[in-house]
C-alpha cells in the first residue's frame, strides 16, 4: 500500500484517523500500532513477524542497557549494545545482502551455490536503523528508556515514515511516544504537507519519471545525441528528488496528524553550491544517522587528515551499498566520498572564490552523473550512458532531443522552479500580503490545496506508473 494510492487515500487514511481520534488518550499508541502493523501486513504478511522480533529485541536490549547503568555495571551495558547492532545488522545483511553476496562469491570463485532468493522486506533499512539508534542512545543517555512495549511498537512500526523514512530518531520524539497533542493548527499543517508531498509524487515525479524511462530505454538500445542524454539525466535528478521529498512531505504531514513533530528531511539540495552542501540538504535524516552513528565514533575529524580520510570513506562506502545490494550503489557512494574529500583539503576554499552560478553549475554536473550511476544496476550501462552525456555517440543534438524539449519544456520549468526555495518565499509573501483578511488567506490556501488533490487523484485514477523509488531500499 502507497500513500499516493485511492486504497490508502479514502480507505486506509480515514478509517485510521477515525479510529484514532474516538480512542481514548491510553489506547491511542495501541491503536496507531495495530493500524501501522495491518498497514505493512498488506503488502508484506510474512514479514511483520521480522518487525516484530526486531521491536521485541531492542526493546529488551533497551531495558538492560538501562538496568546495568543504574548498577553501574557499564562493561555490561556495553556488550548489550553491541549485540543489539550485531543482531539488527545481521537482519539487515541478510534479508538485503545474502544473494548479492553469493552471486560475487560464485562469480570470483566459479562456484554455483544457489541463491537464497529472499523477497526484500519493505523499509528493513529503516526501521532496523531506527530500533539500532533507540538502545544506543538510551546506553548515552540521549534518550529515556521506554519501559512500554506498546510505545515502542508504535515508534517502530509507524507507519507514515516506516517504509521509506526519513529515519526517524528515538531521541527526536522520545516525549511525543506518550505526550503528544493534536491541534487544530497542527491537524491543519499535516494537511498542508500531506497533500504538497501527494502532488510532488504524483504530478510531477511520476510525469517526468516517464521521460526518463524512455530515454533510459532508448540508450541502451543504441545511439542517443548528448543532448538527450543529458536531459534523461535530469528527468531523473526531478524524479528523484519529487519522489522522495515528496513521501518525505507526506510522512511529515501524516507524521502532525497524529501529533508527531518530524525533522525535516530535504531542504532544497538542488540549490545547492557545492556538493558538501548538497549532502547537508539531501536525506538529512540519513546523514545525521551515519554522522552520529558510524563517522564521529570513529573519530570524525579528531584523529588526523589520514584517519579522517579514511572515516569518510568509509562512511561514503556504507552509505552506497545501504541503498542497495548492487555495486553501483558502492560505486555512487564512494564516488561522493572522494568529491567531498577534494573539496575539504582544498577544493572548497576556491570554489568560495568563483561566481555563484560557477559553483552551482559545477555542483548540478556532478550530481547529475552521480544519478547516473545510482540508476544503472548494471555498471557497463551507466559508463555507456555517462559516455553518451559527452557525446561519445558522435551526436550532440538529435530529433529525439528536441521533441523531448517541446514535449516536456514545461514541465522542466516547473520543475526546476519546484525545486528551489522560491514557492515557499512566494506563499509566505502572499500570506503576508494577507495577514489582515485571514478569510482570504484560508480561501486561496484551500483552493490550491484542493486543486492540487483532485488533480492528483485524477492522475492516481488514471495513471498505470506509480513507483515509489526508495520503497527498495
Amino acid at each position: 500500500m502507497v500513500f499516493s494510492s485511492i486504497l490508502f487515500l479514502f480507505r486506509f487514511l480515514p478509517v485510521v484517523l477515525l479510529l484514532y481520534f474516538v480512542a481514548p488518550g491510553k489506547i491511542k499508541n495501541l491503536v496507531l500500532f495495530l493500524m501501522s502493523l495491518l498497514f505493512y501486513a498488506w503488502g508484506e504478511p510474512v514479514y511483520v513477524v521480522l518487525m516484530l522480533f526486531s521491536t521485541v529485541v531492542d526493546y529488551t536490549h533497551g531495558l538492560l542497557v538501562h538496568c546495568f547503568k543504574e548498577k553501574g555495571q557499564m562493561g555490561r551495558a556495553k556488550m548489550v549494545v553491541l549485540s543489539s547492532v550485531v543482531i539488527n545488522l545481521f537482519l539487515l545483511c541478510f534479508f538485503k545482502y545474502s544473494d548479492f553476496l553469493i552471486h560475487n562469491i560464485n562469480h570470483i570463485l566459479g562456484t554455483s551455490i544457489a541463491g537464497l532468493n529472499l523477497g526484500l522486506p519493505i523499509g528493513i533499512s529503516f526501521y532496523t536503523f531506527q530500533t539500532m539508534s533507540y538502545t544506543i542512545d538510551v546506553y548515552r543517555g540521549d534518550a529515556k528508556v521506554q519501559t512500554n512495549i506498546i510505545s515502542f511498537g508504535t515508534y517502530v512500526a509507524l507507519f507514515p515514515q516506516l517504509i521509506a523514512g526519513p529515519i526517524v530518531q528515538y531521541k527526536t520524539v522520545d516525549e511525543q511516544i506518550n505526550h503528544r497533542t493534536v491541534t487544530w493548527e497542527g491537524f491543519s499543517y499535516g494537511i498542508i504537507r500531506f497533500v504538497t508531498g501527494l502532488g510532488k509524487k504524483v504530478l510531477l515525479a511520476n510525469n517526468i519519471g516517464l521521460l526518463w524511462e524512455e530515454i533510459q530505454a532508448l540508450s541502451t538500445a543504441g545511439a542517443i545525441s548528448a543532448l538527450t542524454a543529458w536531459l534523461g539525466a535530469l528527468a531523473f535528478a526531478f524524479q528523484i528528488y519529487f519522489d522522495f521529498s515528496g513521501y518525505s512531505d507526506m510522512a511529515i504531514g501524516l507524521g502532525a496528524m497524529f501529533g508527531f513533530r518530524f525533522n525535516e528531511n530535504f531542504t532544497h539540495p538542488y540549490e545547492s553550491k557545492s556538493i558538501t552542501e548538497f549532502w547537508r540538504r539531501w536525506h538529512v535524516s540519513l546523514g545525521t544517522w551515519f554522522k552520529e552513528y558510524v563517522y564521529i565514533p570513529m573519530g570524525g575529524n579528531r584523529c588526523g587528515r589520514g584517519k579522517q580520510i579514511r572515516n569518510i570513506m568509509i562512511v561514503w562506502a556504507l552509505t552506497g551499498i545501504w541503498h542497495g545490494a548492487s555495486w553501483n550503489f558502492m560505486v555512487w557512494g564512494l564516488y561522493f566520498g572522494v568529491i567531498l574529500i577534494i573539496e575539504k583539503l582544498w577544493l572548497y576554499r576556491l570554489l568560495e572564490k568563483l561566481p555563484v552560478v560557477c559553483r552551482h553549475i559545477y555542483t548540478s554536473i556532478l550530481v547529475l552523473i552521480s544519478w547516473v550511476i545510482f540508476a544503472f544496476d548494471s555498471m557497463n550501462y551507466g559508463a555507456l550512458y555517462i559516455g553518451k552525456m559527452f557525446g561519445t555517440d558522435g551526436m550532440l543534438v538529435d530529433g529525439k532531443a528536441l521533441y523531448f524539449i517541446g514535449s516536456y519544456g514545461m514541465l522542466f520549468v516547473i520543475l526546476f522552479v519546484g525545486s528551489t526555495s522560491f514557492p515557499k518565499r512566494a506563499a509566505e509573501f502572499v500570506m503576508e500580503k494577507l495577514k489582515n483578511t485571514v478569510f482570504l488567506q484560508t480561501a486561496l490556501c484551500n483552493v490550491v490545496l484542493a486543486a492540487i488533490l483532485m488533480l492528483s487523484i485524477a492522475f492516481v485514477v488514471d495513471a498505470s506508473y506509480n513507483p515509489f523509488l526508495y520503497f527498495r531500499f
